[in-house]
């Protein structure tokens, strides 16, 4: 058994080859540390290691990921709040030269890093078998294939007209996560080899489910993502996890931006957010 540091929300045990992060499961622990629980990180899955001031009176241990190197962080696609970041460790202020300490013994551990991207996982991804609640329909993964299950208040006509879904993972070439934290949030699943263009849209895509308001929250929605990322790069060639961006019709970019005013006027969408969104969806002009 190694060192072990304590912060908020978790306690990092530091091992000969490895750093194993043990989550708490409190009521003030973001719901993705409760739902990991535990994670074992090697050395090999660490580019580098960081300390900076945090918030109020605390200070920030970062141990940022390696490209390719956990599905997890693979699927989010930069799109975790710092909040909910499972590689910062945040600690009292007054624990500041402990943690100094530890960084320098990490960093004299990690191998070097030539920036290339990991050619394999090697951070474990949470265990099939996963389902979770989307708005317009249920999701469930045993670990071979990727299932939907339409439900009639949420699903689009064209999903419904398509019928429920199932998708082997060795058809598919990847995943793409929408956090639900952000407007239009969705999980699609990119498919190797199909007859037609899958829709820009996610809520007409039978390859997708959509998220909303309580459903496809991030502590669900993002390990199932990751989960079936890892099966699916383990079927064959490294796959796809994005968040891409798509041409859409003028119109429908207009509609999604008024909509979106009305969000940010109605206090349901910070300013940031709003700024943040416009320019994505101008940006798909």
């Amino acid at each position: 058994m190694g060192d072990v540091l304590a912060g908020f929300h978790a306690a990092w045990e530091f091992e000969s080859d490895s750093v194993l992060i043990r989550y708490e499961r409190g009521i003030r622990t973001p719901k993705l540390f409760q739902a990991l629980g535990e994670r074992r990180i090697p050395h090999e899955a660490i580019a580098a290691v960081a300390l900076s001031p945090g918030k109020r009176g605390t200070v920030v241990l970062h141990a940022v990921p390696r490209r390719g190197a956990d599905p997890l962080m693979d699927a989010a696609a930069g799109q975790l709040k710092d909040g909910s970041d499972p590689y910062r460790l945040v600690l009292p202020a007054e624990r500041e030269t402990l943690a100094e300490y530890y960084a320098d013994e990490l960093r004299a551990q990690l191998p070097p890093d030539d920036g290339e991207p990991a050619d394999r996982y090697v951070v474990a991804a949470p265990e099939a078998p996963l389902q979770f609640k989307a708005y317009d329909g249920k999701a469930s993964f045993d670990g071979k294939t990727v299932s939907f299950r339409w439900f009639w208040t949420g699903a689009s006509s064209a999903k419904w007209k398509a019928g429920d879904q199932s998708f082997l993972v060795t058809d598919l070439s990847g995943i793409e996560w929408r956090s639900p934290e952000v407007f239009e949030g969705h999980l699609r699943l990119l498919r190797r080899e199909s007859p037609v263009a899958q829709p820009a849209q996610a809520d007409q895509d039978p390859a997708a489910v959509v998220f909303g308001l309580g459903y496809g929250p991030v502590h669900e929605s993002l390990p199932f993502a990751a989960s079936v990322l890892a099966a699916v790069r383990a079927s064959g060639p490294a796959p796809v996890s994005e968040a891409r961006a798509v041409r859409r019709d003028p119109a429908d970019i207009a509609d999604r931006i008024r909509h979106l005013g009305e969000l940010h006027q109605a206090g349901l969408v910070t300013d940031d957010e709003f700024t943040t969104k416009k320019a994505e969806l101008l940006a798909e002009l």
